[in-house]
């Protein structure tokens, strides 16, 4: 490959990553965000099933992959229905789960870093059962039921949170919880001390997340 070369394949490369960060940004404007009281609410059950609502779930899982999340919740959007989307990694299916309960949880958890597309700039430490069985209708109103380990039970256990007006500051330790705090408070960053050798030896801990 020639200089000439080189430089036009990093000038696409560069004016790539500017459009994904443009439609991030224009995805996560869409989301609702630390301090409005809809995140603390609880959500109502879907009654009617229909376009309606299969529009809205193609709006939720749009702004989903364009926010870069993993997962999304309609009270995220404002909406308190019991709705959320999901796509748990890049090769995964994105998928509508309405109504969802969960029916099952294992006793064996995980740590994990989590972050929240309405919490901007922060993450935290966020222990969960490490297997969830979780059963719902999808957008046609048809039963469903999911058996996750893994990335994808933390994502539901996250999103059914929200429908539940439960944020991971909730969820966290007591210091982490005042540092996310503060930190949203003032605008700044938080994220988790990173030494974690020592108080999880011997745990089951997976990457970050964010939802």
């Amino acid at each position: 490959m020639s200089d000439e070369q080189a430089i036009g394949a990093d000038e696409g490369e560069q004016q790539l990553e500017a459009e994904l960060l443009e439609r991030r940004e224009a995805a996560l404007a869409h989301v609702v965000k630390f301090g409005d009281p809809v995140l603390k609410s609880v959500a109502s059950p879907v009654a009617n099933f229909g376009p309606e609502l299969r529009a809205e779930v193609e709006r939720m899982i749009a702004i989903m992959r364009d926010g870069m999340g993993v997962g999304l919740a309609a009270t995220q959007l404002g909406v308190l229905r019991r709705l959320l989307v999901f796509q748990a990694g890049p090769d995964g299916e994105p998928t509508a789960l309405i109504n969802p309960v969960i029916e099952w949880l294992s006793e064996e958890g995980s740590l994990a870093e989590e972050g929240c597309l309405s919490l901007p700039r922060v993450s935290m430490d966020v222990e969960r059962p490490l297997h969830a069985r979780v059963s719902g209708r999808d957008a046609e109103g048809e039963p469903i039921e999911i058996e996750a380990s893994g990335l994808e039970a933390r994502v539901l256990q996250h999103e059914i949170d929200h429908l539940d007006g439960v944020l991971i500051l909730d969820r966290t330790s007591r210091d982490q919880r005042k540092g996310a705090l503060r930190a949203l408070r003032e605008g700044g960053s938080y994220s988790p001390p990173g030494d974690h050798e020592a108080e999880d030896e011997g745990e089951l801990r997976e990457p970050r997340t964010d939802a």
